[in-house]
């Protein structure tokens, strides 16, 4: 049976979106792991094309439960803009009203619909720490739902992102899990920022809790005040709300719906192959 999908894309950010609160996904999976079939359906080439995946299934404690896949297929505990994304699809879909709870392995995350324009109250950020050194450079670093690490530059523009990225996301300093990899131009009470993500091994257009770690490490160094202003590598712009406490933190920003349609379960014949 065909199976039903959305993409969804935030400031550049783009992801496929399935309900799977019947268990639709897990079906079309045809057993295969839920990893790979991720991984060939983000790919570019050979599936639909995303930053990653999104599934939404039952919860107890929330309106629904997320499980968020990178594009790679590996599992992570949260996204800002896939959080904006999926809550936007929730509420269209009638899963959820405007204001909902979302159950993530980060914790539960509040999300407000405003129209296409979407306000996540992410988790509180965590483990704050300074003035590292990594690869010859100065570094912060926080857990934003996920591991971020900060480096200042003058221009982001110059900055190798690609090849520095993969250098510090693999640093011994981050293991076992790694980090994602934010630098940062400081204009004013603006910030350029540009990403490397973990899981999607590469530069990416947008990164929600990039951009939340990276205007709170500059708030922390530079004294900028809330609300912050994100640029992102799409030339799209995100805001960050944060208290004196940092306790609680918004990320607020545009959503866009690029189409819906169906999957054939032919896209995992080579997949179904190579298991055989």
């Amino acid at each position: 049976m065909p199976l039903k999908f959305a993409k969804l894309e935030g400031t550049g950010n783009d992801f496929i979106v399935i309900n799977n609160l019947s268990g639709e996904f897990d079906k079309f999976c045809s057993g295969l792991s839920q990893s790979q079939v991720v991984k060939l359906l983000c790919s570019r080439r050979k599936g639909i094309g995303a930053d990653g995946l999104i599934l939404i299934e039952d919860s107890e404690i929330a309106n629904f439960k997320w499980k968020f896949f990178n594009a790679d297929g590996s599992q992570a505990e949260m996204c800002g803009n896939g959080m904006r994304c999926v809550a936007r699809f929730a509420f269209e879909e009638g899963i959820a009203p405007e204001s909902m709870k979302v159950e993530t392995l980060a914790g539960i995350v509040k999300a407000e619909v405003k129209g296409s324009s979407v306000k996540v109250m992410l988790t509180p950020p965590k483990d704050f720490h300074f003035n590292l050194s990594v690869e010859g450079l100065k570094a912060h670093f926080v857990n934003t739902g996920v591991p971020h690490t900060v480096i200042f530059v003058d221009f982001v523009d110059m900055v190798n992102v690609e090849e520095l990225g993969k250098r510090i996301r693999n640093s011994p300093l981050f293991l076992p899990q790694g980090t994602n990899v934010n630098f940062v131009e400081v204009k004013l009470n603006k910030i350029i920022v540009r990403t490397y993500e973990r899981g999607v091994e590469g530069e990416t257009l947008a990164c929600g809790t990039g951009a939340v770690a990276s205007a709170l490490i500059a708030a922390k160094v530079f004294k900028l005040r809330p609300p912050i202003e994100v640029e992102v590598r799409s030339g799209e712009r995100l805001k960050v709300y944060f208290n004196d406490e940092m306790d609680e933190v918004f990320l607020e920003g545009p959503t866009t719906w690029v189409y819906s349609g169906e999957l054939k379960e032919e896209v995992l014949k080579n997949e179904l192959r190579k298991a055989c």
